[in-house]
């Protein structure tokens, strides 16, 4: 089925694409997390409303271009996210959170599709390209630091990255085991059993004591 991304959702789409999904995927994951709805024929016209408008907004010409990337390059975004110990975000920052917040801060509208970066997954400083023109792009200096804290050094940023590498790699190296010492050999017998004498067959002793009474 046709679905509306209400967000960005990693490796099906960015917010506002219609795309195609399995039914069941949309109706047990996509709805009830609220990242899409079903692309009806008023919604895709809405949306398709929306875009043109602000399509108004973007550059017309490598002047206008020029002008936008000026202010641009001179923008500093900055996202608290949420981080683990090595620097690894709780979510991501995509191209749609990237655009939002250069219309909040500097009220420069910019297609996400223009915005030349994936998903940012690490605390770290970027230089974001924006494609804003032919032969037009600018680079938005961004920061993602840890919610309620300051970014760390480069070099403490290199340290925390090289040990998330490490990590994984750690837990599938096999644990050594142990040598096992053989069980000792049972000692050899030395002698052999003896075969066991046979039973003396019972007619053997009734003839003998009939021969006694003659």
């Amino acid at each position: 089925m046709e679905v509306i991304l209400l967000r960005d959702v990693e490796k099906i789409g960015l917010r506002g694409d219609v795309v195609s999904v399995a039914r069941g995927y949309a109706r047990n994951f996509l709805f009830p997390r609220k990242l899409a709805q079903e692309a009806t024929t008023a919604r895709v016209a809405e949306l398709r409303k929306r875009e043109a408008q602000l399509a108004r907004h973007e550059a017309k010409t490598a002047e206008q271009a020029r002008s936008i990337a000026a202010t641009l390059a001179k923008t500093e975004l900055r996202f608290e996210m949420k981080a683990g110990p090595t620097g690894s975000l709780f979510g991501s920052v995509t191209p749609t959170d990237i655009a939002d917040e250069l219309w909040a801060r500097a009220k420069v509208r910019i297609d996400r599709r223009k915005i030349g970066i994936d998903n940012i997954k690490r605390i770290g400083r970027y230089q974001v390209p924006i494609d804003l023109f032919q032969d037009v792009v600018v680079e938005v200096p961004t920061l993602v630091v840890p919610e309620g804290g300051e970014l760390p050094s480069d070099e403490e940023l290199a340290a925390m990255a090289a040990a998330e590498q490490q990590a994984p790699a750690a837990a599938e190296e096999p644990v050594a085991e142990e040598p096992v010492a053989p069980e000792p050999e049972a000692e050899a017998a030395e002698t052999e059993d003896e075969p066991a004498a046979e039973a003396e067959p019972e007619w053997r002793a009734d003839a003998e004591a009939a021969l006694a009474d003659e």
